[in-house]
């Protein structure tokens, strides 16, 4: 009985420690992209995303393609930025998911909808493809 006890409190407590779960995990990458840009922290923008991630948008009527690496160097260490940002769903199943997270930036009356593309690389979850659009209101 006293083994099965400790058993017991081992599981829960590897089951407590062992991690969070992948949308758990995708939420922090997606928090890392967020609060990233909002704060000006290039490398919490970094961590989000996969090293060969492009973003894609649509420019008069034109497919516009940049790169991740151009897009971090927008952001400057500890020059913050008027963006809220809140993520609206997460999709996962095995290791690929998808998100549709919100940037709202009222200074420009903009509302911004991203869509990610996620993949678990080597046990991380990293933004591989950001494709956006936004709205003005």
């Amino acid at each position: 009985m006293k083994n099965l006890l400790l058993l017991s409190i081992c599981l829960i407590i590897f089951q407590i420690t062992s991690g969070q779960s992948d949308k758990d995990q995708i939420t922090e990458t997606l928090l890392h992209y967020i609060e990233g840009t909002a704060n000006g922290a290039p490398d919490r923008i970094k961590k989000a995303f996969h090293k060969d991630l492009n973003l894609y948008s649509i420019s008069n009527d034109t497919l516009s393609i940049r790169s991740g690496k151009k897009y971090i160097g927008y952001f400057k260490e500890g020059q913050k930025r008027e963006r809220v940002g809140k993520i609206v769903s997460i999709d996962v199943v095995n290791d690929a998911a998808i998100a549709k997270v919100e940037i709202d930036v009222p200074t420009r009356k903009r509302l911004y909808t991203d869509y990610m593309m996620l993949l678990k690389v080597k046990g991380a979850w990293k933004i591989i493809h950001k494709s956006y659009t936004h709205i003005n209101y």
